[in-house]
Parts: structure tokens; C-alpha cells; sequence
């Protein structure tokens, strides 16, 4: 594993995608294109992770990518309270969530070439005209924006091994942001009538003063995407029931389509469900008839560890109460949950393998700021701070670090929450009185988080976008630690004897400007805090945590394990803090 110095050391991920060593391809790659009707938020993220799945269950290697219909290069800028969380790849890359999507349905990493935005093809054009890439001929929005779209998909295909590109489309059918996208798929259909497939899902509601599931918006979103020269070959029929023959008929009839390819797509308890619901519905029957892929694929999906996982996400019966407390939770008079999305799910995922269902709270700590009781956190079995920007709500969320710390509720803080972590604890255990964030004070006479070195420069030029510390870096870990045993169970609880003796590395991704200042480490650990990881170059604190003997599970890192955690998967340190919730519930019962 070849590292890079000095500040944090880059790694390269050993499982990061690379460009296979295979010979030229043989049969030509297959495009799915999976497109949203009547409204956002219809679920294509999780119908192109779920078709991925299937595809590969049935021994066919697909890759997915999505493609986001902002002006925006990256996901980076975007305000979570409107785009949901900002998902970042091993890489670096900063991305839309429905990557993480991709991630943990794939159980595998994916590269900076799945994603795309609207920003970043403009881009990619414009640079390529000024290096007179097109040869000094007029370069036009069509068809070369289109053009540039196509290939992007077959690089991000080839890079990845993929026989099957999965492509989600951003957006709405009949927005104006997505037409080129569907431009790039009519482009492509014409070209390789036998080797692109269109997917549309589409809402059909059933609004409660009728009681009738209503199939017209539908139609529209069908008609709509007609006019873009572009034609449904199956669709996802979303809806709060499953839909009937009649319904289904209709849309046939309606939409153009064969009855058995429209596919009944109901709400469902927890999204893992889909793949077999589609699977009931014979959708990967369709798919690979669809692109003449009969002889390649397997009889019958292998889902085996898929249902395993989702037979023991419905039989966990004892409940564990977590809030997780933040302040990007609302917006307007609703709660948006998506905004950290990564840690309920990886939550989930750990709290399933246990064997108990987790229920959680979303936790505002403005209302902590304003009076009210800290005591109305003794009703959960555990704490989770994840990560966020700026001053909103950090005071309530101090309160609530320190009533964690001192009533021995089990925490978990991540990326912000570890350095607050850190500051409330130099505050209240280490002495050091107004100790903040630079962040947040930069005069505070105690700075004990503050910005890393390589970001000022950046911060001073407004350089924003795209220049966090982002992706993958390694970290080292100190034996016997909460830390090292979770990762490394009981070669983590060993203390190492001898140099010779192998480090305990681990990677993991990060997204942050500010760090623990290195000044202040000694002060910290002299009171008793633990910096239980830290950077290859001893510079840069990645964990911290409170001994086993002072507190059951206090813990904070400076990356981002959500990021990591898989279903089939589940992250270590989730899961060491699941257990230790687990067991002061079962103690206080």
C-alpha cells in the first residue's frame, strides 16, 4: 500500500476500482437507463441499485452511475437540507446519495467516473474546446453535450469491467435540466437499437378522498418522455399498494409497453426488500430478454446472503432507542431524514446483525440552546452526533456531548461530532476554559480545533468546491483500545510487543477542513482523553475515546465509517457501539 506524506497520507484503497487487465471487449456493452416520472423522490435510486443487484446476481457484471441535473460540478456545495447528504467515494469524489446506494446494494466501491452533473459536463466540454480537442470545428450543445454523456458512461463501463451500465437520470421526466440526458439516450438508441433499454419510474397515487389508485399521471410521464424522442421499455409502477391487472393493463395499453412489463413497485418497510419484491415480479426475466442477454445469464438470481440479511432485519424484535442529534433534520414543517442518510443506515445494518431493531429519533439541538431539559435524553439507549458546518445549533449539541459524557450514555460521534467531542471535553475535563473550534472562534484563546494548514491558503482564495480532505486516507491504530478491538477484535486488544510487530492500518473516507490542533494532543491526553488513531505521520488525530474504565463507549473519528458500512457488511465501530448500547439496556433492565 504506497502512501504519499506529508499531512494525513493519501492512500490508494486496495479494493478502489481499477481498469481491469482484460482483452478488448468481445460483446458490446449494454445501457440501462432508468428515468422518473410524476415526481422527485419516486425511489430511482434505490430501482437502478436494486436492477444492479439482480443483474449481477444473475452473474452479469454491471456497473451503475448517476447523473445529476445541476449546474453544479459536485455534490460538494450543495445545502444538505435540499439536496440530502453529500456521499463521498474512496476516491475523493463528492457525490449525490444515491452512490452510497450503488455501494452498499453492490458491496463494492465505485469510482469518480459513475458520477456526473450537468456542471461537470459543461465543463469537460469547454476545457476540451480549449484545448482544441475538437479540432477548431463549432463545437454545439447537440450533439456534443450528448456525445460527451455516452462517453463518460462507456469509460466509467470499461473502467469497472461492467457488461451492463446501469444509468440512473436525475431529476424529473419533463424537467428541462434532464432533456439532454434523454437527448444522450435517443442519440444512443439510434446507434445501438439492441443494446439500450429505458426503465421509467413513475407514481401512481391513491389519494385518499377517492380511494382509487390513479393511473393518468402516469400516462403523462409516459407521453412526456415521448415527446423527447425516447420510449419506455418497462416501467416501475411506484405506489402505496401493490397495483392490480386492471391498473396494470391500462398502463400496457396506455404507455406501450407488454402487461408483464409493467412492474408492481408498492412501499415497502425498508428499502432491501426491493430487489426481491422486483425479482417476485419477474423483472429480471425482463431485463435480460430486454437486452438479449438470455444466454449470459444465470437460470435464477443468487440471493442467497440478500435474503439472509433481510430475513434478519424483520425477525429482530428487542428495540434500542438512538437519537441522533443534528441540525440539518428540517426543512420547512418536515423532516428530512436523508440528510444523514449513511449513518441510519449503517446504524441499521450493525443494530440487524445483533439482532435488534433500532428505532430512531432525529434530535434537534436548537431546543437545547432554549431551555430545554437535557434529562429528555435518558430515553435512549445510546447518542449518535454526525458530521455538519458551522455554528447552528453547536452549543445545544456541547450540552449534549457533555450529558452523554457524564451519564455514561453511549456516543458516537462523527467527523463534527468527534471535534466537538474534543472540545467539550477540554472545556469541562482538561481545564481549558473557551476552547472552541477556529471554525466557529477564531479567536478563541484555546484553539484545540482548528483549520489544516493546506486549507487556509484555500479558504483565503474562496477556493470552496471539491478542496476538503476528501476520500480515503490510512490511519494506525493503538492496541487496546475500544478502537483496535473493534476493528481487530482480540489482535486489537494486544499490545504490541515489538516494532516488527504489524501495525494495526485502517482506511477510511473523510470529509472535513478542521482537525484537533497537534498543540493541544499532550494537554488532552494528560487529562485523559485518548487519540486511540492517528495519521501514518503521528500529525493528524483520526479517533478519540474515553477508556473503557471512565465511560462504556465514548468514542469520536475524524472520517466518516457510514461511508463504509455495507448490509452484508456492517462497520465495526457501528457495531461495537451497537453491542455496547445493547448491553447497558440489557444491564439496565
Amino acid at each position: 500500500m504506497a502512501l504519499r506524506t506529508p499531512l494525513g497520507s493519501r492512500v490508494v484503497a486496495r479494493n478502489r476500482t481499477r481498469r481491469r487487465n482484460t482483452p478488448p471487449r468481445s460483446r458490446p456493452l449494454k445501457f440501462l437507463f432508468v428515468v422518473g416520472g410524476v415526481m422527485s423522490g419516486v425511489g430511482k435510486g434505490v430501482a437502478s441499485a436494486s436492477i444492479a443487484l439482480l443483474l449481477e446476481a444473475r452473474g452479469i457484471r454491471t456497473t451503475a452511475l448517476k447523473i445529476d441535473p445541476y449546474i453544479n460540478v459536485d455534490a460538494g456545495t450543495m445545502n444538505p437540507t435540499e439536496h440530502g447528504e453529500v456521499f463521498v467515494l474512496a476516491d475523493g469524489m463528492e457525490t449525490d446519495q444515491d452512490m452510497g446506494n450503488y455501494e452498499r446494494f453492490l458491496n463494492r466501491n465505485l469510482s469518480r467516473a459513475n458520477y456526473m452533473t450537468t456542471g461537470s459536463i459543461y465543463l469537460s466540454v469547454i476545457e476540451k474546446e480549449r484545448n482544441l480537442a475538437y479540432g477548431g470545428r463549432n463545437v454545439e450543445v447537440v450533439p456534443d453535450i450528448p456525445l460527451e454523456v455516452i462517453h463518460r458512461i462507456r469509460r466509467a463501463a470499461e473502467l469497472d469491467g461492467a457488461e451492463v451500465a446501469v444509468v440512473e437520470i436525475g431529476g424529473t421526466v419533463g424537467e428541462y435540466q434532464n432533456i439532454l440526458f434523454l437527448e444522450a439516450i435517443r442519440m444512443l438508441k439510434i446507434e445501438e437499437p439492441d443494446n439500450v433499454g429505458v426503465v421509467l419510474v413513475s407514481y401512481l397515487p391513491v389519494p385518499s378522498t377517492i380511494g382509487e389508485m390513479k393511473t393518468k399521471p402516469t400516462q403523462y410521464a409516459a407521453r412526456t418522455l415521448n415527446s423527447a424522442g425516447v420510449f419506455a421499455d418497462i416501467i416501475l409502477a411506484r405506489a402505496p399498494r401493490p397495483i392490480d391487472a386492471k391498473r396494470r393493463e391500462k398502463i400496457a395499453r396506455a404507455c406501450s409497453v407488454p402487461p408483464q412489463r409493467v412492474i408492481s413497485a408498492p412501499d415497502v418497510a425498508n428499502i432491501y426488500e426491493v430487489p426481491l419484491n422486483f425479482e417476485r415480479e419477474h423483472l429480471t426475466d425482463e431485463l435480460c430478454l430486454l437486452l438479449g442477454l438470455q444466454r449470459r445469464c444465470r437460470p435464477t438470481a443468487d440471493l442467497t446472503p440478500w435474503r439472509a440479511f433481510v430475513r434478519r432485519s424483520k425477525r429482530a424484535k428487542e428495540t434500542l432507542r438512538i437519537a441522533v442529534v443534528g441540525k440539518y433534520f428540517h426543512s420547512g414543517d418536515f423532516v428530512l431524514a436523508d440528510v444523514y442518510l449513511s449513518v441510519l443506515e449503517a446504524i441499521k445494518f450493525s443494530a440487524w446483525q445483533k439482532g435488534v431493531r433500532p428505532e430512531l429519533e432525529y434530535v434537534s439541538t436548537i431546543p437545547f440552546e432554549q431551555g430545554t431539559s437535557l434529562a429528555t435524553l435518558d430515553a435512549f439507549d445510546a447518542i449518535v452526533v454526525p458530521g455538519g458546518f458551522g455554528s447552528r445549533g453547536i452549543e445545544g449539541t456541547l450540552k449534549v456531548v457533555s450529558y452523554a459524557r457524564t451519564r455514561k450514555i453511549p456516543y458516537l460521534g462523527l467527523c463534527y461530532g468527534m471535534q466537538l467531542m474534543v472540545i467539550e471535553y477540554a472545556r469541562n475535563v482538561a481545564g481549558l476554559k473557551g476552547a472552541h473550534t477556529t471554525e466557529i472562534n477564531p479567536h478563541t484563546p484555546h484553539p484545540v480545533v482548528m483549520v489544516l494548514p493546506e486549507q487556509e491558503a484555500l479558504l483565503k482564495r474562496q477556493q470552496f468546491g471539491g478542496t476538503m480532505r476528501l476520500g480515503e486516507y490510512p490511519a494506525i491504530l493503538k492496541a487496546g483500545t475500544i478502537a483496535a478491538e473493534a476493528y481487530f477484535g482480540s489482535r486489537g486488544r494486544r499490545q504490541r510487543r515489538d516494532e516488527n510487530e504489524q501495525q494495526l492500518l485502517i482506511t477510511e473516507r473523510h470529509r472535513h477542513r478542521y482537525e484537533v490542533n497537534p498543540e493541544y494532543v499532550r494537554p488532552l491526553e494528560e487529562a485523559g482523553l485518548v487519540f486511540s488513531g492517528v495519521s501514518p505521520d503521528g500529525r493528524l488525530m483520526e479517533i478519540a475515546e474515553l477508556p473503557r474504565e471512565v465511560h462504556p463507549f465514548m468514542v469520536g473519528t475524524q472520517f466518516h465509517p457510514e461511508f463504509r458500512a455495507r448490509p452484508l457488511a456492517p462497520h465495526p465501530l457501528f457495531t461495537a457501539f451497537i453491542q455496547v448500547a445493547y448491553e447497558r439496556r440489557r444491564h439496565a433492565a
